[in-house]
């Protein structure tokens, strides 16, 4: 199992930003440069999609692939081809189901999902118009215009605007890990209504066993049990995924399915 931060730190207090400084001095000035624009933007954002998404402008008018997580064109492809091998090789996505991926960003996975899938049948959903520009250009790059992806901008995780009973696989990584919990509340409380029967729900989060905190409103850090009792709340069911834990990646993931009642249930 690769080996991950503290899962005790609340890298939010003094202390341990004090002590990350000493470890790490040439970060202070990038730190310090991504505090100021916190302030700025908290000043003239106070809805949280309208601030990550300015974020998301500041960092993508950068480099669109730093601002989605990824420092190099390696590191890109290793993260796109870690997310498609999981839900391939070892979850089953088949050709002719479908799929909706939520901050598909600039389709770092979602070329690779975009080329397997049947033609029409990737939809993905980004709340940055900046980095949908980019994710339309990647896909002009791999000559996937013929599959028709739906990429779509949006404001919130209603997905008032999608069909019901739809997608069998709803994918999101690394969003929940930078929303807020009522933004992922709001997530839950709709994601059944777009699911096909026997589909699920996989989000990757910053996960915690000490206490809950934020940084910057950029980086947010929950409990699993925080997130198991949210779907719970909504009559869904959330499963830790601990094969997940073996990939090198920081986050964790949860798989959210609805379950099925009836005679002998």
């Amino acid at each position: 199992m690769p080996k991950r931060t503290s899962l005790t730190a609340d890298r939010s207090s003094l202390g341990h930003r004090v002590r990350y400084a000493i470890r790490h001095p040439e970060r202070i000035g990038p730190f310090l440069r991504r505090s100021a624009r916190d302030l700025k933007l908290r000043l003239t954002h106070r809805d949280h999609v309208a601030y990550y998404r300015a974020v998301m402008a500041s960092d993508a008018a950068r480099d669109p692939r730093k601002a989605v997580g990824s420092h190099n064109e390696k590191r890109w492809l290793a993260l796109g081809q870690m997310q498609f091998d999981y839900l391939v090789e070892e979850h089953g996505l088949k050709p002719g189901q479908r799929m909706l991926d939520i901050g598909c960003g600039n389709l770092r996975a979602g070329w690779r999902f975009i080329d397997y899938l049947d033609s029409g049948d990737y939809y993905g959903i980004d709340i940055s118009p900046d980095i949908l520009i980019s994710a339309k250009k990647v896909l002009a790059e791999r000559g996937l215009q013929d599959k028709l992806p739906h990429l779509t901008l949006t404001h919130d995780l209603t997905f008032d605007f999608l069909p019901r009973n739809h997608f069998d696989v709803v994918h999101a990584h690394s969003v929940f890990s930078h929303s807020p919990i009522e933004v992922i509340d709001e997530a839950l409380g709709h994601v059944e209504r777009i699911l096909a029967p026997g589909g699920f729900f996989d989000f990757t989060f910053d996960r915690t066993e000490g206490n809950e905190h934020h940084v910057l409103r950029e980086d947010f850090y929950y409990r699993t049990e925080t997130l198991v009792a949210l779907a719970q709340k909504h009559g869904l069911h959330a499963e830790f995924m601990e094969d997940w834990e073996e990939l090198p990646h920081g986050q964790s993931k949860m798989r959210i399915t609805v379950p099925r009642h009836g005679l002998g249930d």
